[in-house]
């Protein structure tokens, strides 16, 4: 298995683009399915989630050619329905939005249970609960069974705002006989990317960026041709790394639209940047001090659904605290075992204090010193990425495959921004 050895210390320096959004690139690629006419899809990225959810779309008959650079054309003729492959599905969560498409298309599908990373339980209930809702039998020996022979819109409540849920009713409801209101949807930008993607093949969603959204089900959708948004994740990710290592980086074709609540909670630890069009510039100058709360209370970060801190980018704000002067107190609810990768902060030497599960208290600035280290998820993977950027002397990050799976090629664009890390296999 291959690993990262890191220098650090460098300041960054340079120009990059980000790939593709990875939440979007998923859903979109599991809405292909929804017609039997040929989709373009562009900007689409080079990792190992979207590698496998190609391999469990071409398992139901498609077709999938990966044209010039990023563009790939999915035509989905016939879709077979069949028992998908469960190693695969245990490699990704959204293995879990074929679904929705799958069963509006072809009436019915067995899919095993949904992997993805080990960041706590990931319940699928609101996605059964709502394909239900219009109109679907479920069952579950191992497997979950979906059967339905005509979707009917339907008035879903989702009991949680789930977005890979809130994409499974919208694909189903695109194709459902009749109106239906999705309400507490979630909202983040892939979800919006997602709905735009469908009203481009012909589907009637409206209210889009919304927590309630209004879909009119069409017989049929056709082809089309549609671009895929920046990852604003690793947009974050390297704003992050350009300010623990004190460097000055500009970003391309940034996406800066979902960056606001970002650039709030980045600015309470002293991290700015300049939006230039759609382009970010990160300067070298950053402040880098926690701003207290209201007479000098230690402030807060919490995560909550969009458009609101999201969970996925926790992971880095903590190591960027790290290098705060300050201390910083954060919260995040949604998954149990997120904070779990601390520990390997403190092996570095960072001060936090892991409160329990959903909670740390960060102290800063410590410098931190290279250490070896595994990369537990994708979002912590990146984390530690960051953490062995900014220290003094080398780490080794293995594991490396978890950071693959969202992150396009990083090590190449880090390199091409002088930062000294390499690829090698591991033992």
């Amino acid at each position: 298995m291959e690993k990262f050895i890191i220098e650090g210390g460098t300041p960054l320096s340079g120009t990059m683009t980000p790939a593709g959004n990875k939440n979007a690139a998923l859903p979109l690629l599991a809405a292909c399915l929804m017609t039997d006419e040929p989709v373009i899809l562009h900007n689409v990225p080079d990792i190992q989630d979207v590698q496998t959810m190609r391999k469990l779309i071409m398992s139901l008959g498609v077709e999938i050619e990966v044209m010039q650079g990023s563009t790939w054309k999915v035509h989905a003729k016939e879709v077979v329905p069949t028992t998908l492959d469960p190693d695969l599905c245990r490699k990704i969560r959204a293995s879990i939005l074929l679904a929705g498409p799958v069963t509006a298309r072809a009436g019915e599908l067995e899919l095993p249970p949904p992997g993805g990373d080990v960041i706590g339980r990931r319940r699928v209930d609101t996605h059964m609960l709502a394909i239900q809702k219009l109109g679907a039998e479920i069952g579950y020996d191992r497997s979950f069974h979906f059967k339905a022979s005509k979707l009917k819109g339907a008035d879903i409540l989702l009991d949680e705002a789930s977005v890979t849920a809130t994409e499974n009713a919208i694909m189903a409801a695109s194709l459902a006989e009749g109106h239906s209101i999705i309400r507490n949807a979630a909202s983040e930008p892939h979800i919006q990317e997602l709905c735009h993607f469908l009203n481009v093949l012909g589907a009637k969603i409206e209210n889009i960026g919304s927590n309630t959204l209004h879909i009119t089900g069409v017989d049929k959708l056709h082809g089309g041709e549609f671009t895929i948004g920046p990852d604003y994740l690793e947009v974050v990710s390297f704003i992050g790394a350009a300010a623990v290592t004190h460097g000055s980086i500009t970003i391309k074709s940034a996406g800066v639209q979902y960056l606001d609540m970002v650039r709030l909670v980045f600015g309470r630890m002293g991290v700015h940047w300049e939006n230039q069009g759609n382009d970010i510039f990160v300067p070298a100058d950053q402040e880098l001090i926690v701003e207290a709360d209201l007479g000098g209370m230690i402030p807060t970060i919490n995560v909550m659904p969009w458009p609101a801190f999201p969970t996925d980018l926790m992971s880095i704000a903590i190591v960027i605290s790290t290098q705060a002067k300050g201390t910083m107190l954060f919260h995040d609810w949604m998954y149990p075992s997120r904070m779990f990768f601390t520990d390997k902060l403190v092996g570095m030497g960072a001060q936090i204090v892991l409160c329990d599960p959903h909670r740390c208290i960060v102290q800063g600035p410590t410098p931190l010193a290279g250490e070896k280290m595994e990369s537990p998820d994708i979002r912590a993977g990146m984390a530690l990425v960051l953490a062995a950027l900014s220290a003094c002397g080398k780490s080794v990050i293995r594991n490396i495959g978890q950071i693959d799976r969202g992150y396009e090629r990083v090590d190449d664009k880090l390199r091409s921004l002088g930062a000294k890390i390499e690829r090698v296999p591991g033992e």
